[in-house]
C-alpha cells in the first residue's frame, strides 16, 4: 500500500465509523441483519479499505459481529443482555458520577451547565431526532467527565451505545420523556450542590426509568 494514502484512509475510516455507529445505535439496521459490503459501499459512498477498517473497529467495540473473517452481522437483542447492560450502567455510571462530583472543578460546573442548557433548548423542540440524541449523549458525558478514569468513561460510553439500541427501537414516549428531562435538570442541581448521595440515588432512578422504556420497546419488538 502507498503510505501516502494511509492518513486519507484513516480520515475516511473515522468518518464512516461515526456514521455507521450512529446508524447501528439508532436502529437503521435490523438486529441480526447481515451487512452486505457492496451495499454499504454504495449507500455511504465510501471505499472498501476505510469501510473494512471501520467495520472491524465496530466489531471490536461490540456493535457488530464478525463472521468467517469477512462478513459482518448486527448483534441480536435479548432481555438478558438489556438487564446486564442496565445493571452495569447503574454500577459504573453511578460510581463515575459520585467521583465526578468529588473531583469536578469550576470549569466542569460551567461545562455541565452549558450542556444542560443546550439539552433543555432541544427539549422544548418537538423534534426529538438525531440532534437531540447527540446533545443528550453530550450531557450524560459531561455529568461524569471528571471521574478520573479514562477506562471508566470508555466503558460507560460503550454501555450507552448498547443501551440505546434498545431504547431507540420505538417512537418517543412523551410522559416518561418529560420525567426524564426534568431529572436531567435535577441531576445538575445536585451535582452543583455537591450532594453525591442524593445525586447517586437520582442517577439510579434515572437509569431505572430509562430501562423501563427500553424494556417496553424491546418487548414490543421481540
Amino acid at each position: 500500500m502507498n503510505h501516502h494514502l494511509q492518513p486519507v484512509i484513516s480520515t475516511a475510516s473515522s468518518r464512516i465509523y461515526e456514521t455507521l455507529r450512529r446508524d447501528l445505535v439508532g436502529g437503521r439496521f435490523t438486529a441480526g441483519e447481515k451487512l452486505a459490503i457492496n451495499t454499504l459501499k454504495e449507500h455511504y459512498n465510501v471505499g472498501l479499505s476505510p469501510l473494512r477498517e471501520a467495520l472491524n473497529k465496530l466489531a471490536a467495540y461490540g456493535l457488530l459481529i464478525q463472521e468467517n473473517q469477512r462478513g459482518f452481522r448486527v448483534p441480536t437483542l435479548s432481555r438478558n443482555e438489556l438487564d446486564d447492560i442496565a445493571n452495569m450502567r447503574l454500577e459504573l455510571e453511578g460510581m463515575a458520577f459520585e467521583r465526578a462530583i468529588q473531583h469536578g472543578d469550576a470549569v466542569w460546573e460551567a461545562e455541565l451547565l452549558a450542556a444542560a442548557h443546550r439539552l433543555k433548548r432541544a427539549d422544548l423542540s418537538l423534534d426529538k431526532g438525531e440532534e437531540w440524541e447527540i446533545l443528550h449523549s453530550q450531557f450524560h458525558r459531561a455529568l461524569v467527565a471528571p471521574c478520573g478514569s479514562v477506562w471508566l468513561l470508555r466503558f460507560i460510553e460503550q454501555l450507552h451505545d448498547q443501551f440505546d439500541r434498545y431504547r431507540r427501537l420505538g417512537p418517543k414516549m412523551p410522559t416518561v420523556r418529560q420525567t426524564l428531562d426534568d431529572q436531567h435538570h435535577e441531576l445538575v442541581e445536585l451535582a452543583l450542590q455537591r450532594d453525591s448521595k442524593a445525586a447517586r440515588a437520582l442517577m439510579d432512578d434515572h437509569i431505572h426509568k430509562s430501562y423501563q422504556v427500553a424494556l417496553k420497546r424491546y418487548q414490543e419488538h421481540a
